[in-house]
């Protein structure tokens, strides 16, 4: 559009635009709402959906209850997602209350700050107990309660889709399952329920954690996730 200027120039300025107009963005542009990131700026809704998981661990006399919550940010919208906000930890064992509450703690203060929190995973799976770990249902092996604390958030974030998942397909399974049964028969071993463990004597594996290797056909072979030193 042109302009035409009927007074004496006395000075000028160069104005950016952009500093003197809020941001339109593509969204207010076709009238939908702008789209809500986790940050710190957030205010705590007054209600929050959770989960609640329980660590039963043989270094704690009674069991440990995590609940993970999380905010749905833009409910109802192609934008919406559910990322964690806050998380505690609850037991009748009072003998560690103190690093249990800084733990929850910080880990709330990391999921508000925004961003990726998935290195919490990592970071606490990979805390071990001087005193030793322990092997949980199923064989599993953990190296201390707060790395099983950190299995446990890895699992809540699979399932609010910030993490993928470690499922092996249904071929692997079905593999998996002819192994197992094959090295029974061998072995005359007395089947154990899927879930409950893997045949007595397997080792644990270097990969996943799990006390399921064994022997078979000269090569060790893991009846949890199909690693092998053969291939």
């Amino acid at each position: 559009m042109t302009v035409k200027i009927t007074q004496r120039i006395k000075g000028f300025k160069v104005v950016d635009e952009t500093l003197e107009r809020p941001a339109v963005s593509a969204d207010n542009a076709t009238g939908k709402a702008n789209v809500v990131e986790m940050d710190e700026s957030l205010q705590r809704p007054e209600t929050l959906v959770g989960m609640t998981y329980k660590i039963k661990s043989p270094l704690f006399e009674h069991a440990l209850y995590v609940t993970v919550n999380d905010v749905v940010l833009n409910a109802g919208t192609p934008h919406e997602q559910r990322r964690p906000f806050e998380i505690f930890i609850n037991s009748k064992n009072m003998d560690h209350f103190q690093w249990i509450v800084a733990l929850t703690r910080i880990m709330s203060a990391v999921f508000r700050k925004g961003g990726d929190c998935t290195f919490l995973v990592e970071e606490l799976k990979a805390v071990f107990d001087p005193r030793g770990g322990y092997l949980k249902k199923g064989g599993v092996y953990m190296p201390s309660i707060v790395a099983e604390i950190g299995g446990v958030l890895e699992r809540h974030l699979i399932a609010i889709g910030m993490l993928e998942g470690h499922a092996l397909d249904e071929a692997q399974l079905k593999y998996l399952a002819e192994k197992r049964a094959a090295y029974e028969a061998s072995q005359g071993a007395v089947t154990v329920e899927p879930g409950e463990g893997f045949p007595a004597g397997a080792q644990l594996c270097s990969k996943c954690n799990t006390q399921a290797v064994v022997q078979m056909d000269g090569c060790a072979t893991c009846l949890n996730c199909g690693n092998s030193k053969c291939g």
